[in-house]
């Protein structure tokens, strides 16, 4: 498993300084131009031979300046599908509102019918728009195009309210070196510990200061700062082990494999470094048994995790919420580390409650998203992935098995099934049910729930068929609810003979809990 930690390097002098945004520009330089005779379909090989002589850096940095092309190349090939998929799904949100708002179904509460009518008809047209567009690449196996500094960045940049100097640093900001063994740990971008001085440096391999003649790239030299928190990990990494001795009676080293990137933001200097880290939990897949006496399930949200200990029989031990609301207005890079305390704690609470393995939502990444932009921070699924792959992380650390499962319905089960009969919250009743779907339990619908379906809701939905106008039933949206409501209506018939998740779709479109009593929705 890998993992990431930053540093910092300090600046001694503008020289230098110099000399190294000089590098960064053009080690970026190289980056966009790879990307692009990539996309005319050039030879890896002849690409890296040209980036090698016509930007005059070492064959190493153009290979990592081509590797960095095709990576940024195959994630926008295989994001293309979600990102469709994205469009789509707030499409029909947007076309669902607006004829709420034409039929008086809703209305806007701070401003005029009119005026939210016309938004979202031009908030239809752009999506429809930019709906055509993507797959329109997608028939063609092109990608869209890619903004190297951000695609927000080039707008501002538009309008003014960026220099080209700000811009030109934003798309100038990045130099990335592989590790490699064999050139102790890092060739280009190397840490090194000068025993005088009792400091680390970060040395940079400068092939742009290579006098004529010479094939050696001069080297830059920057202290690096290392926080205590990662001090000893680091350490571990970037010094060498003595695995023994040669013939001369000289030490034999053996160095890690660590890869450094380099950013720059707000004139600091950022090191990330990246490595192996010797993990002893494993993953298992989704039809691999658990063989543990204590199981978690835990329900990651954006401002709270909720965890749910049980036994391998599937009965609740103890339940537990961790709180970070931070997470809903803090930085990437303040997420990042919030997210490292935050499973640091869940880490602890579970070793103290020996639990053997954890279970997962398995999250996928549709951007679902409406036009409430708070909503859409709160439910965006990249902020609940950093925190699920904290969790990970750290588990596979600590000698967990993590399994992941469908979450579908389970915290429409959680808050209809356990939440009132264990007096539990609506999330650690999710987290109860998916640790019990870990261990392959079906969750049953409890007689009453289907007794109140029928005398409650299946009543419901006849009438409101009943009471459709004919100008509803004609429209678009019309027939689409009467259709749904007409396969709810024959889901609740013939649910015996089906897989149990219909009917459970069934409560969750027509019922919600309120003061522990069942209500109807509106459909």
């Amino acid at each position: 498993m890998k993992t990431t930690k930053i540093c910092q390097i300090h600046m001694q002098g503008e020289t230098e300084r110099h000399h190294l945004d000089r590098l960064m520009t053009v080690f970026c330089s190289a980056v966009r131009y790879s990307f692009n005779r990539l996309l005319e379909h050039e030879k890896t090989g002849d690409l890296i031979k040209k980036v090698n002589l016509l930007f005059r850096i070492n064959k190493r940095y153009a290979e990592d300046a081509v590797m960095q092309a095709q990576a940024v190349l195959s994630s926008q090939k295989e994001l293309l599908p979600t990102r469709i998929e994205g469009v789509q799904l707030k499409i029909g949100k947007s076309e669902k509102k607006l004829e709420d708002y034409q039929t008086g179904k809703k209305t806007p509460k701070k401003v005029p019918v009119e005026v939210c009518i016309k938004g979202l008809e031009a908030r239809l047209e752009k999506l429809r728009k930019k709906e055509a567009a993507l797959l329109n690449h997608q028939e063609k196996g092109t990608i869209p195009p890619v903004l190297f500094g951000g695609k927000k960045n080039f707008h501002q940049r538009m309008k003014g309210k960026l220099s080209n100097e700000e811009w030109k640093d934003l798309r100038s900001n990045t130099l990335y070196a592989r590790g490699d063994r064999s050139k102790k740990g890092n060739a280009n971008l190397r840490i090194t510990f000068h025993e005088e001085e009792q400091q680390f440096y970060l040395e940079v391999a400068n092939p742009l200061l290579t006098e004529e003649g010479k094939t050696k790239a001069p080297r830059l030299l920057f202290p690096l700062r290392i926080s205590d928190k990662h001090f000893d990990e680091i350490v571990k990494v970037v010094m060498p082990d003595v695995v023994g001795e040669n013939a001369k009676g000289k030490p034999i080293e053996s160095y890690r494999v660590y890869s450094i990137e380099l950013k720059r933001k707000n004139g600091k200097y950022y090191v990330h470094i990246t490595y192996d880290v010797k993990t002893h939990g494993s993953v298992l897949k989704w039809n691999e048994k658990i063989n543990a006496d204590r199981i978690a399930g835990i329900d990651v949200n954006v401002d709270r995790i909720a965890i749910s200990v049980l036994t391998k029989q599937g009965n609740l031990l103890k339940s537990k919420t961790f709180y970070c609301h931070e997470m809903e207005y803090v930085s990437s890079h303040k997420r990042s580390n919030l997210a490292g305390e935050t499973a640091k704690e869940i880490t602890e609470y579970l070793i103290k409650w020996n639990v053997g393995a954890i279970v997962l939502e398995d999250l996928s990444f549709k951007q679902d998203h409406d036009t409430n932009k708070r909503l859409n921070r709160l439910t965006h699924q990249f902020a609940k992935t950093k925190l699920q792959k904290a969790i990970i992380a750290r588990g596979l650390k600590f000698g967990f098995r993590i399994k992941k499962v469908n979450p579908a319905y389970t915290s429409v089960i959680g808050r209809f099934k356990y939440s009132k009969r264990y007096g539990l919250s609506v999330h650690e009743a999710t987290a109860f049910v998916i640790g019990r779907r870990g261990l392959d339990f079906e969750e049953k619908i409890p007689k009453q729930l289907v007794e109140r379906l029928c005398s409650l809701v299946k009543p419901h939905l006849i009438s409101l068929l009943g009471s459709m106008e004919e100008s509803e039933k004609r429209s678009k949206n019309g027939k689409q609810r009467s259709k749904y409501i007409g396969m709810m209506l024959s889901n609740m018939e013939t649910f015996q003979e089906h897989h149990r998740w219909k009917l459970w779709n069934v409560i969750h479109k027509t019922l919600f809990v309120k003061n522990q009593e069942l209500q109807l929705k509106e459909v």
